[in-house]
């Protein structure tokens, strides 16, 4: 039987890199293990990591993923221009140009927008003339952690409505607003969905689960009632929680009607760190072996596809094969070369690639034009992704 490395290496033998993969194999069997983790709740496919619209129309095609939860709102324009339903835009805009498209029905009737604010209401309603298809909107609820009277905040700086109150307060000035129509409550765990429970510091995860543990306990009694409070103002068409680490949590709880996830299908470096589930490696790029500069060395060509979030070594991309490679401390991942080093380097000579994972998932699609599907040991199929349709979003 081939390794990895052998299959990876036959598949792509009359490319040159740098180029992406995706293997189908692990792919698939990651989106099998998140419907089991969702336990018969709709998984929405989050678009951000994926940034390939084939691979978007593959996901929605197996069972248990319906809907698409986007990060921008020209780019939720785009896929419904393609024929995408259901999008919920993940993140308020203040595009007055794209929020001007939602005045035409077909588009408004596909797309939800992200509010948590009444200034969002404001200039959305200044960007769309006086009579316009009712703008279908999303609540997002606060799920941070906040103790001592709120003077300690723990998690994701996202929306400012945080109590079942203010939700409620806030779903009252939306349904009273012309032009609006309530349909959601999303309530996304960032410091639990997107924080490894498991990482290398034993101290450190101890300490991350007991915080994970206390904020989920307070959350999902407060998501419920946030969802009780919101209900008995507007119905609602969806409960949206959850991400790749925490959808089988998220996924439980009686008033969540649906979870995201889209890390968990190409399945990088951030989520090697978790207790509950790891996904397969399925997303790879290969660099050029450049330089031997030194015994025990060797240099790619490029490499600084450094992930977005705090600036640490854990947002790197990591050398994964051939085993043994490691980057070095003074260097890094260098935007236009990246010394390696280590035992794997011993045997590469100049022409030989390098295989490497990135730490997130849709971020590596911003830096190559097309994804090559692997399955087994042969290319099945060549797409583009954004980038490579020309599209850059953020």
């Amino acid at each position: 039987m081939l390794t990895e490395l052998e299959r990876y290496e036959r598949a792509t033998a009359a490319l040159d890199p740098p180029f992406a993969v995706i293997d189908l194999t692990a792919f698939y069997a990651n989106a099998q293990a998140l419907t089991t983790l969702a336990a018969g709740k709709p998984i929405r496919v989050a678009s951000k990591s994926i940034r390939c619209r084939h691979l978007l129309r593959e996901t929605l095609r197996l069972p248990g993923f319906s809907g698409v939860m986007a990060y921008a709102l020209p780019e939720a324009l785009w896929l419904a221009q393609n024929g995408q339903e259901d999008i919920l835009v993940a993140y308020p805009t203040a595009d007055r140009t794209a929020i001007a498209a939602l005045a035409d029905e077909t588009t408004a009737t596909r797309i939800t927008l992200m509010v948590d604010h009444p200034d969002h209401l404001d200039l959305i309603s200044a960007a769309l003339p006086a009579s316009h298809p009712p703008v279908r909107v999303c609540l997002e609820l606060d799920t941070s952690w906040r103790l001592f009277g709120g003077r300690v905040h723990l998690g994701a700086r996202r929306s400012g409505i945080h109590t079942p109150d203010q939700a409620a307060t806030f779903a009252q000035m939306i349904t009273r607003r012309p032009g609006f129509r309530l349909v959601g409550l999303m309530a996304y765990e960032a410091h639990i969905a997107g924080i490894g429970d498991a990482p290398p510091s034993r101290i450190r995860g101890a300490l991350i689960r007991a915080f994970q543990s206390g904020s989920y306990a307070e959350l999902r009694a407060r998501r419920a009632a946030a969802v009780a409070a919101v209900q008995a103002v507007a119905p609602l068409e969806f409960v949206n929680a959850g991400g790749t680490g925490s959808i089988a949590r998220s996924a439980t709880e009686p008033c969540v009607t649906e979870v995201t996830a889209g890390s968990g299908l190409y399945g990088p470096t951030l989520f090697d760190h978790y207790r509950a589930w790891r996904p397969q490696p399925a997303a790879l790029f290969a660099l050029p072996v450049v330089r031997r500069p030194a015994p025990g060395y060797v240099t790619v060509l490029g490499g600084g596809w450094i992930a977005s979030g705090p600036t640490r070594p854990d947002r790197a991309p990591l050398p994964w094969l051939p085993r043994g490679l490691r980057l070095t401390s003074t260097e890094g991942a260098g935007e236009v070369q990246t010394p390696l080093r280590g035992p794997g380097a011993t045997t590469l000579r100049v022409g030989d690639r390098v295989w490497f994972r990135h730490a997130k998932a849709g971020e590596l699609c911003e830096h190559v034009t097309e994804l090559h599907l692997i399955d087994g040991d042969r290319i099945v199929d060549t797409v583009p992704t954004y980038r490579g349709e020309g599209r850059a979003f953020l």
